[in-house]
């Protein structure tokens, strides 16, 4: 055998580990390049869905103030369809890249018409996309919805809106704390029931897991209170300041608080509050970034809800603190049985518990895209006519 065939034939053998390690890079840089490609074409969709659907949202309610003034409660009626809209683009963005939600424990569609306070655990910036998609299939609740949220979120491209619909922002800190309380109790006798709302939802943590789980465990140390690991001991201002001002006079002994709107739309007052749980698969909660740009692997979050009713809910500080508390531990009990097991523990008195897969319409979430493109479209006609009618 020549030097040059031996040389030739032994090279084969021995280039084939190297040859498949080639393959496989090459078919991960295929797939990143795929993942990117599809990142940035899902971020120029979302910027482009923002540039229409806001400026047409904000738009369309300053034609219709004459009806404001004429037919307030037709027009918060209007705001709010073109709120949920918002609100369902918003989901469709997630729901188009495969993450999904599954929910458990009381079905909140039975009081969906009723005023309810929903208190959320909160691990991400994900938690309140996951909230704006399924809650999309529960009746009038995201059209006549007051959120609670940090301030933050005013200066993001969704503040406007925000602000329009008549959320509220709160600041965080401990210099901030009773005049954000006084706020919000102004707030809610001013827009919760003349705009016709029903459900509030508000993070009772006051931030982000990750960020205040150090502080809450320390506390709870001091304090002589459970260890909390997949969530942090709640807050208990602005719950106490929803519960005195919207309960209706008759439940649970309360005294009588903004007695003059609650008069005036015949209000039974605040009559639930449903405890929400998110859940997200080994713990990874998704993002705002992830929720856009869709790199992740499509996932299902679960959500887990149980209703109390609001006469059996204390008022008073320290029976309150103690009412929250429990049910952060019982959240935190939760969790620690979905973490192990993937699925949430059976109701109390119950053998298995039963899951419901949320779903979306996806012909509908198109003929809100649409719409809004479309609104854009008319939008921008008209402002060209204007211009060149008036230079």
């Amino acid at each position: 055998m020549s030097p040059r065939r031996g040389l030739g034939g032994g090279g084969g053998a021995e280039d084939g580990p190297a040859v498949k390690s080639m393959a496989v890079t090459v078919e991960k840089a295929q797939k990143l390049g795929y993942t990117c490609l599809k990142a940035l074409l899902r971020f120029a969709f979302m910027v482009a869905n923002n540039l229409v659907a806001i400026p047409s949202y904000v738009l369309y309610l300053i034609v219709l103030q004459p009806l404001r003034i004429l037919d307030s409660k037709s027009f918060w009626y209007i705001e709010g369809v073109l709120f949920k809209w918002l609100l369902a683009m918003v989901a469709s963005w997630g729901w188009w890249a495969g993450y999904t939600v599954v929910e458990w424990g009381d079905d909140v569609k039975a009081v969906s018409e009723d005023e309810a306070m929903v208190l959320v655990n909160h691990q991400a910036t994900g938690d309140v996309c996951t909230l704006m998609m399924c809650l999309q299939d529960k009746g009038t609740v995201v059209r006549q919805m007051m959120w609670l949220m940090d301030h933050i979120f005013k200066y993001t491209n969704f503040g406007i809106v925000s602000l329009i619909h008549g959320d509220f922002f709160i600041r965080q800190g401990r210099a901030h704390r009773d005049q954000q309380l006084v706020l919000l109790k102004d707030h809610l006798e001013k827009y919760y029931r003349s705009r016709d709302r029903k459900w509030i939802v508000l993070f009772p943590e006051g931030g982000f897991l990750r960020k205040r789980r150090e502080t809450s465990q320390a506390f709870a140390k001091k304090n002589n209170l459970p260890f909390l690991k997949h969530v942090t001991l709640p807050r208990l201002g602005a719950t106490q300041v929803i519960l005195k001002t919207l309960v209706a006079p008759q439940e649970n002994g309360t005294p009588p608080a903004g007695d003059g709107v609650r008069r005036e739309s015949k209000s039974k007052g605040l009559q639930w509050v449903i405890d929400t749980t998110i859940a997200y698969p080994k713990g990874e909660p998704i993002d705002i970034q992830t929720w856009i740009l869709g790199y992740r692997q499509p996932a299902v979050t679960h959500v887990h809800y149980r209703i109390f009713p609001v006469k059996d809910v204390p008022l008073e500080p320290e029976a309150l603190t103690n009412w929250l508390y429990q049910r952060f531990i019982e959240k935190e009990n939760l969790l620690t049985h979905f973490y192990e097991t993937g699925a949430f523990p059976p109701p109390q008195g119950q053998t298995k518990a039963i899951s419901r897969e949320m779903t979306l319409s996806n012909l509908w979430l198109v003929a809100i895209q649409s719409f809004a493109f479309l609104s854009g479209g008319m939008w921008y006609c008209l402002f060209q006519y204007l211009y060149r009618c008036l230079f």
